[in-house]
């Protein structure tokens, strides 16, 4: 008996620890990605929609823009999953190396910025735990992974680019590089 006491103490426990864990992220993290989801909405529905696939198309002219800037700002704004969203705006073609380079993005700015990816945040706060063993800063730690988050994350989307170009001559398909505004639509999905 005294293990079945010990095992259903155990389960409650579980669940409480998760209840606990719960309600500190209503009082932190949750109202900040909230806030930030609604800013960034109403961005989007105070520049409109044709305003925001223009600064996609724009931002899709250029790698460094693409892969460094847009998915920085969606990531920071949004967090994840929500920046993903803005990849609506972007090209077809381009879609497949946004969508890389924003989630590896989501990862690598964890330590600097853990209301992107607070799902993530246990693994930041593992290695973080371990740099303070040492006796180190984790501010500098957090900054380098960002830095170097930032340049391997737009390489990571440039690679897809080619990826994606392969695979569309091999399957003989052709994406638009561009973002076509129709009638009734006032982005391409």
């Amino acid at each position: 008996m005294e293990y079945v006491v010990k095992f259903a103490e155990g389960f409650m426990n579980l669940f409480q620890t998760g209840a606990e864990t719960f309600i500190s992220w209503m009082t932190s993290i949750v109202p900040v990605v909230l806030i930030l989801m609604v800013l960034m909405n109403t961005i989007i529905a105070f520049l409109g929609e044709e305003r925001m696939t223009k600064i996609a198309k724009a931002s899709s002219k250029n790698p460094l823009t693409r892969y460094l800037i847009l998915p920085f700002l969606a990531a920071f704004m949004l967090g994840n999953p929500m920046s993903f969203t803005l990849g609506r705006f972007m090209p077809e073609f381009y879609k497949p190396s946004y969508y890389a380079s924003l989630a590896q993005f989501c990862h690598t700015s964890n330590g600097i910025f853990p209301h992107i990816n607070p799902g993530e945040l246990f693994v930041w706060l593992g290695i973080a735990q371990g740099i303070t063993t040492l006796g180190l800063n984790t501010t500098e730690l957090a900054i380098r992974y960002l830095l170097v988050g930032l340049v391997m994350n737009a390489l990571g989307g440039w690679v897809t680019d080619l990826t994606t170009a392969y695979v569309c001559k091999q399957q003989g398909i052709e994406l638009s590089k561009s973002v076509e505004l129709t009638e009734g639509k006032k982005a391409a999905a």
